[in-house]
């Protein structure tokens, strides 16, 4: 009996549900399926599946088996990946989530980069500030800038602070009563960012209720209005620096404390990382070092 055979077909019987299915991945015969389970049983001294004419299910036994088979075939497969690797110019393709704004104005220049030290791997970038699952959408790597803990489903590898600023343009702060002291916010047209955490307070001092006559999606939207004079934002660093630089937004209420922000790339939490995300995510941490 070959066990490692075995044990890959024990697997996809119990994920697929059906000895037909199985032989038809394997391209095989339904009963050579049927007689490698039995073999295995027979190596085991246990049953690991139920079988009926209408279905099948696994044994307590074969439930706790079936973990251990899928382990053992990981590493197995994560192994000859690594070798091979290590062997051959890095290959493959990482699917990646990032935010709108942020692969705007920061990520291109990083992944342009990462392309031409590695041009053998395919990047599939997928940017938008809607909250994401990476797992559920096949997603490799995600980029997330917060200010609170990252979920625990993920490993998460900070990569640089940021700080946020009250904008706004220097003509909206001639024509408007001055801010002042945060609680002067609550007499002025304050921009809401959709997916912020806190919605419409702000965290300032111990936070700061606003509200206004726009509320959008993306912040790269928020600051052209906020350049027309039309109200103001509380807008991430790596979307505002730009402007604050050049003049044509101004930074207010700076002696006050703020939340900063965190910059994450995110990874599902599993035991064996595919080689060339942790080339990917080595590259970054570099990146940022040399360049922030």
């Amino acid at each position: 009996m070959d066990q490692l055979k075995s044990m890959d077909a024990f697997v996809r019987l119990a994920e697929l549900g059906s000895f037909t299915r199985v032989a038809e991945q394997r391209n095989t015969s339904k009963s050579q399926i049927s007689k490698e389970i039995s073999a295995l049983e027979d190596h085991l001294k246990v049953r690991l599946v139920h079988r009926t004419t209408r279905n099948l299910r696994l044994t307590p036994e074969g439930e706790t088996y079936l973990t251990d088979c899928r382990e053992i075939l990981e590493k197995i497969q994560y192994a000859d990946l690594s070798l091979l690797e290590q062997q051959s110019e890095p290959s493959g393709k990482l699917k990646i989530n990032a935010p709108m704004a942020l692969g705007i104005t920061h990520l291109g220049t990083l992944f342009a980069d990462f392309m031409s030290a590695y041009p053998g791997i395919e990047l599939d970038v997928h940017l938008g500030d809607e909250s994401v699952d990476l797992v559920e959408q096949g997603f490799d790597l995600g980029f997330r800038v917060s200010s609170r803990p990252i979920d625990s489903a993920y490993i998460g590898r900070p990569l640089r602070e940021f700080s946020y600023h009250v904008c706004a343009a220097p003509n909206y702060i001639a024509q408007h009563t001055a801010i002042t002291e945060p609680t002067d916010l609550q007499d002025h047209n304050c921009f809401i960012y959709s997916y912020f955490q806190g919605k419409a307070e702000w965290p300032i001092d111990a936070g700061i209720p606003v509200s206004g006559t726009l509320k959008v999606n993306s912040t790269l939207f928020l600051m052209q209005v906020i350049k027309q004079g039309l109200g103001i934002g509380l807008i991430p660093e790596f979307v505002c620096q730009e402007a604050i630089d050049q003049g044509t937004v101004v930074s207010l209420l700076d002696h006050h404390p703020k939340p900063t922000l965190t910059l994450y790339a995110l990874y599902p939490a599993r035991n064996f990382v595919p080689p060339k995300l942790k080339l990917c995510i080595a590259f970054l941490e570099t990146w940022f070092k040399e360049n922030y």
